[in-house]
């Protein structure tokens, strides 16, 4: 079964599930509740870990910090894993889901996303000794990918003779590479840095991009007031520069200019 299927029929199931509940939280709910649950997948070094100090951290989870902040609620985080946030969010489980999420027709089936927020690269990483360049090169080699990320489908429909090693979450992903399990990964750039830098030796580096993704926070369908206020929210932080103080932190470059200026 091919990973587009694979994601078709958990959205599926997800939204069946969904259908059964009670009405979800809107804008006024949440203020109303004091608190905000965002679902943020904690096994993504860069976007969100847990730090020596058994603390969350990254990107994402700063950015959950700042919005809930801004909004006036608590925040409360609902750990996910990579495959598990869109039914996390449809199961009513959380109110957003910021999780180093890409903008997909196939997933905006399903959800409704924000305005882009950041972007994601997807790209392939080996050691500085294998000799690989292009999607080409991964014919009939183990590439090690995270189950339902965007990589796991390019990897799946542009190199369909590659064999595919799939893992349930990033720390799988990353602990495949770093223990030399694997050889090859698709995954962002952020999180090829920090195989390099948990396993020196292998001298892991990125090989090739694959494709650049819109990131965007995710919502229930048909919450047209919670949407509204994460897009002006948005407009705002990435205009004062806040999310972009965010993204250097632990990108180390900046997001990218095409989506600063989309959100004027």
């Amino acid at each position: 079964m091919t990973a587009s299927r694979i994601l078709r029929r958990t959205l599926l199931a997800a939204t069946v599930g969904a259908l059964c509940l009670p009405a979800m939280a809107e804008l006024a709910d949440i203020k109303a509740a004091g608190k905000i649950r965002i679902g943020i997948d904690l096994s993504a070094p860069f976007y969100g870990y847990v730090d020596d100090k058994m603390a969350p951290a990254g990107s994402d989870v700063e950015a959950a910090q700042l919005l809930a902040k801004d909004l006036g609620v608590q925040l409360e985080i609902v750990n996910t894993t990579n495959s598990a946030r869109i039914p996390n969010l449809l199961s009513n489980k959380a109110d957003l889901i910021i999780s180093s999420l890409s903008i997909t027709p196939e997933r905006q089936k399903a959800v409704d996303f924000s305005i882009p927020y950041g972007a994601i690269q997807a790209a392939v990483g080996a050691p500085k000794s294998l000799k690989i360049s292009s999607i080409e090169d991964l014919a009939g080699k183990s590439v090690a990918v995270t189950r339902g990320g965007p990589q796991d489908k390019i990897v799946t429909e542009r190199a369909p003779q590659a064999k595919v090693v799939r893992f349930d979450d990033e720390a799988a992903s990353i602990t495949a590479a770093a223990s030399g399990q694997t050889d090859i990964v698709a995954i962002t750039p952020p999180i090829i840095a920090a195989i390099a830098k948990r396993s020196p030796q292998r001298e892991f580096e990125v090989k090739f991009i694959l494709q650049s993704y819109q990131l965007g926070v995710a919502m229930r369908k048909n919450q047209p007031e919670l949407q509204g206020w994460v897009n002006g929210w948005i407009k705002t932080n990435l205009a004062n520069g806040k999310l972009n103080a965010i993204h250097v932190k632990h990108a180390g470059v900046p997001i990218p200019k095409e989506i600063v200026d989309g959100a004027k």
